[in-house]
């Protein structure tokens, strides 16, 4: 029974991959012109259908947001029931329905033409009566469903999700959207802080971590990171330059290499030329630094770039706490 049930879902995954590739190919000119539409109009664009459209259809809304391109859903029941109101004249609408049959969808033609509502009918029936009466028709092509029974919206709502990705997609490249962009729409979530915050806002600054000289015993050293337990020591010279960093880890490593710490000194222990953060690097480059490695590490000194002096740390946690209440 188990295998059975792994090779089911091995093969929707492979008919919707099938089906997915196969729409990339089936682009055509009337992709552009939805594009061009939405992105010349000043206003909002609206998404509508319901049941399973309707849940795609509030995403691709969310994503068009948040990607430079006002948007909202409005669930096409409601909207003969006083949600109208939203609409503005002009306002381009796109209408999901796989069959382009939907009653609660095309009852709203009618007043859409009275607005005079651009309408992209997102369908996979282009025959239908939602595409005989839409401007622009988005053609998902889907032949039938990938579930055992070829019931269930699985292809069609993930074809419809890719061609609201795509759109959006191709809208930040008309907007010449940057990171910078996208960041003003994510300021609370961690994206936008990784954009918009640098390590200075994060970092540990000088006087609140263990800072210790190459020649301070490993037993200053020791006192020095449990007044201070940020998981690290920066080991700087007289001069406050970088000499090295010395961990948790490296306080273990020492363990089993020696009998006796009673001699050792902080340049003894300490990982020399560490990887280090700048105090204006975003906080997306620190995380970066730590985690795109065979070995990630959760701690970086922070140097000036311009004086070599140290000024402060910033560990993982600080990145992912960064702006947090």
């Amino acid at each position: 029974m188990g295998q059975k049930a792994i090779e089911a879902g091995k093969a929707l995954l492979r008919a919707e991959a099938e089906a997915l590739a196969e729409l990339s190919l089936r682009l055509d000119e009337a992709f552009g012109r939805a594009v061009d539409l939405i992105h010349a109009h000043k206003g909002k664009t609206v998404i509508s259908g319901v049941g399973k459209s309707g849940l795609i259809g509030q995403k691709i809304a969310a994503t068009l947001c948040s990607t430079g391109t006002p948007a909202i859903f409005l669930h096409s029941a409601d909207a003969v029931h006083g949600d109208l109101g939203i609409l503005q004249p002009g306002d381009p609408i796109v209408l999901i329905s796989k069959s382009g049959t939907t009653a609660e969808v095309v009852r709203l033609l009618p007043t859409l033409r009275l607005m005079q509502c651009p309408v992209i009918a997102l369908v996979a029936n282009p025959t239908s009566p939602l595409a005989a009466a839409a401007d622009i028709v988005l053609d998902i092509g889907v032949k039938t469903e990938a579930d055992p029974l070829g019931l269930v919206p699985t292809t069609s709502t993930l074809l419809t999700l890719a061609m609201g990705d795509a759109l959006a997609s191709a809208l930040m490249v008309r907007r010449d959207f940057k990171p910078a962009d996208f960041a003003k729409f994510h300021p609370a979530g961690q994206l936008g802080r990784n954009l918009l915050m640098t390590v200075r806002d994060a970092m540990k600054p000088l006087d609140k971590i263990a800072v210790v000289t190459p020649s301070s015993t490993l037993r200053d050293t020791v006192i020095a990171m449990t007044t201070h337990p940020h998981g690290a020591a920066c080991v700087c010279d007289e001069a406050g330059k970088l000499e090295g960093i010395l961990t948790d880890g490296d306080l273990r490593r020492a363990l089993r290499k020696y009998e006796n710490l009673a001699g050792l000194t902080a340049a003894e222990v300490m990982t020399r030329n560490p990887v280090r953060a700048a105090p204006g690097m975003g906080l997306g480059d620190a995380a970066r630094l730590m985690e795109d490695r065979p070995s990630q590490i959760s701690v970086l000194p922070v140097v000036d770039p311009e004086t070599a002096l140290c000024v402060g740390l910033i560990r993982i946690h600080d990145i992912y706490q960064a702006g947090m209440v």
